[in-house]
C-alpha cells in the first residue's frame, strides 16, 4: 500500500532544545476544499506577532504591528522552491490584488528550506520571475517563523483590523474559504460593503493544480539526512566523491544513481559529466530542486522517459528534444505528462559536471 500523498511540502516540527538544523518534519494530510459562510463566526486565535525578526524586507520599507493596525492582515509562510506554496501563490496574488484597496495587506514571509534559498539575489529573482509585488519579509533566521510558532510550508494567518489572528489555512486548498474570512474580515468595522464574487484564477506551469487522483509519488529529499528508497548498487559513501551504478529495474517510487557523485547532508553534487539520475514515479508532474554547485555557470542536461527522450511528456524547462541547461539554483519542471498516467521510468542525464540536484516533487 503506498502512502497517502502530502499536498502540504513541509510540516516542520520545532522543539525548545533542537536547532533549526535538527528539526524534524512530518506529513500533513490533505483538506479537501469547502465553502464557509462569510457570517460564519471566526475565534481570536492570537495577537499579530512582531515582525522586527525579518533580515530584510523585498517590495517594501519593513512593516510593523502598530503600522498594520487598521488593516486585515493576510501572512503567508513561502518558500521559492516550495512546490505547494507555486500552485498556492495564484490565489494569494489575486486576493492582494483584488482587495489592496478595501484595506488588505498581504505580507509574504520567505523562511527558506535550503541554504541558497537565503541568497536574497536568489529570493529576489524568484519573485520578479512570479509576479510578486506585495510585501516580503525576508526571514533567514526563522524568526517570523517562531514568533508565529508555524510549523509548515505553506501557511496562511488571516489578521483582523485590531491586530488579533482569527483563522489560519496550513498547506493547499481551501481557497474559497481562505476567501471568505477575508471578505468577513474587511466586512467587520468597515463602512464600505466587500463583494461576495470569488476571484477567478487560470493557473499554468508551475502552478497548475496537481492532479491528485493521478499522484503516488511523495516528495523525496537526495542529500542523506532526509532521503528515502536509493536503490543504487553496492556501498553508499557520505560526503566523499564515489562511482555508483543504478539497477537494471526501479520499483515505483525507488531512485538511483550512476556516475560520480557527492552524496551530501542536503544534497547531491555531480563530480564527472555523464552522470545521471534515476527516478520510478507516477504522477503526471516531475519536478527537481537543483542548481549548478558554482555561481555563474551552467550544466545541460537531457531527459528521458521509459528510455525515450522526453518530448510528449516534456516539462516547462524541457525543449522539444528533450534536453535544457541549468542555469540557476530553483525548482525544475522535467515532466508534465499526458493522460493516462502510469508508472514510468525517468532519467535525467547531465551532460556537465557540477549540478547540485537537493529534492524531488510532483503533482
Amino acid at each position: 500500500m503506498f502512502e497517502e500523498i502530502n499536498p502540504n511540502r513541509r510540516y516542520f516540527l520545532t522543539t525548545m532544545i533542537k536547532t533549526i538544523a535538527a528539526t524534524q518534519l512530518g506529513r500533513l494530510e490533505h483538506t479537501k476544499q469547502h465553502a464557509t459562510s462569510a457570517t460564519a463566526e471566526l475565534p481570536i486565535e492570537g495577537e499579530l506577532p512582531f515582525l522586527g525578526g525579518a533580515i530584510a524586507w523585498l517590495n517594501s520599507q519593513p512593516l510593523t504591528v502598530d503600522e498594520l493596525r487598521g488593516k486585515v492582515v493576510l501572512i503567508n509562510f513561502c518558500t521559492y522552491t516550495c512546490i505547494n506554496w507555486l500552485r498556492q501563490l495564484p490565489y494569494v496574488r489575486a486576493w492582494a490584488e483584488k482587495y489592496q484597496d478595501q484595506g488588505l495587506t498581504a505580507i509574504g514571509v520567505h523562511t527558506p528550506e535550503f541554504e541558497f534559498e537565503k541568497n536574497i539575489d536568489n529570493v529576489r529573482r524568484a519573485l520578479m520571475d512570479m509576479r510578486i509585488d506585495y510585501p516580503i519579509a525576508v526571514d533567514n533566521d526563522y524568526a517570523v517563523w517562531r514568533a508565529f510558532g508555524n510549523h509548515y510550508w505553506p501557511a496562511l494567518y488571516f489578521v483582523d483590523r485590531q491586530g488579533r489572528i482569527r483563522h489560519h489555512q496550513f498547506g493547499e486548498g481551501n481557497y474559497e474559504r481562505s476567501e471568505r474570512v477575508i471578505q468577513q474580515l474587511l466586512s467587520e468595522s468597515s463602512t464600505g460593503g466587500v463583494g461576495q464574487e470569488m476571484v477567478e484564477v487560470e493557473a499554468r506551469g508551475f502552478e497548475a493544480a496537481a492532479d491528485w487522483d493521478s499522484l503516488k509519488s511523495p516528495e523525496n529529499y537526495l542529500g542523506y539526512e532526509r532521503t528515502e528508497n536509493f536503490a543504487s548498487s553496492g556501498s553508499t559513501v557520505l560526503n566523499k566523491p564515489h562511482l555508483y551504478t543504478a539497477p537494471v529495474q526501479l520499483r515505483l517510487n525507488q531512485w538511483a544513481l550512476s556516475g560520480d557523485w557527492t552524496i551530501g547532508r542536503q544534497s547531491i553534487v555531480l563530480n564527472q559529466s555523464g552522470g545521471r539520475i534515476a527516478y520510478r514515479f507516477h504522477a503526471r508532474d516531475l519536478h527537481l530542486v537543483m542548481g549548478p554547485s558554482e555561481r555563474g555557470t551552467s550544466v545541460g542536461f537531457r531527459v528521458l522517459i521509459d528510455g525515450q527522450p522526453a518530448v510528449a511528456a516534456r516539462g516547462l524547462d524541457v525543449n522539444e528534444r528533450g534536453e535544457g541547461t541549468v542555469t540557476e539554483q530553483r525548482l525544475y519542471q522535467l515532466i508534465r505528462q499526458p493522460q493516462p498516467i502510469g508508472d514510468r521510468q525517468f532519467e535525467i542525464e547531465f551532460l556537465d559536471a557540477g549540478v547540485e540536484a537537493f529534492a524531488f516533487t510532483f503533482g
